[in-house]
């Protein structure tokens, strides 16, 4: 009997480690999306893809980005991957777009053969501690960001505290969220621009 315990003890120990986080596996954070009011803008960055371009967040305006801080050897993050795929597949015709942030250390030497092995058909980009800290410190991963047609922070999800079908309700209402009038300068293009509230 003690034997069948300890099975289920070491059982539950592994998933709970799997459906945490990666470094700091007793943050997560349920986060759904914020009210517009609440929204702050997401930090700008200039990073290179695999194919060496820069890329900035500001390439995506107008889109609604799942911007995905991640590593190669992160266990939840091998779990979120595939729905992250899946997502990009179905959604990128309604203005959606998933970018991810690889934290390796050993840069695009770990990172290629991992985007060729999964097949990703989303961009990857090679972050750094200052693109981190921009966000806020990113301490734990996977940290993925849902961000707004504004370019506004819409909810944070730290570890792998949300299920596919949760990630995928979240993105369909931002896609849905009637767009900004664009020829109200107050509420549009120009304000986005020039933070005009």
């Amino acid at each position: 009997m003690s034997k069948r315990i300890a099975v289920a003890v070491v059982c539950l120990a592994a998933a709970g480690l799997v459906s945490t986080a990666c470094w700091n596996d007793t943050v997560t954070a349920k986060a759904a999306v914020k009210a517009e009011k609440d929204r702050k803008p997401a930090p700008e960055f200039a990073l290179k893809d695999a194919d060496g371009k820069t890329v900035h967040l500001a390439d995506y305006k107008g889109k609604v980005v799942l911007l995905d801080f991640w590593a190669t050897w992160c266990a939840p993050c091998k779990i979120e991957i595939p729905w992250f795929m899946e997502f990009e597949q179905q959604l990128k015709d309604r203005g959606f777009a998933v970018v991810g942030v690889s934290m390796d250390e050993d840069g695009w030497g770990a990172v290629k053969p991992y985007l060729q092995e999964m097949k990703i058909n989303y961009r990857i980009l090679l972050g750094n501690e200052q693109v981190g800290a921009i966000y806020g410190g990113v301490d734990s991963l996977p940290t993925t960001f849902l961000i707004d047609r504004q370019g506004k922070i819409a909810s944070i999800h730290i570890g792998l505290d949300r299920g596919k079908e949760d990630f995928k309700n979240d993105i369909v209402r931002l896609l849905d969220a009637p767009r900004a009038d664009f020829r109200d300068p107050a509420r549009g293009v120009f304000a986005f621009l020039t933070g005009a509230k």
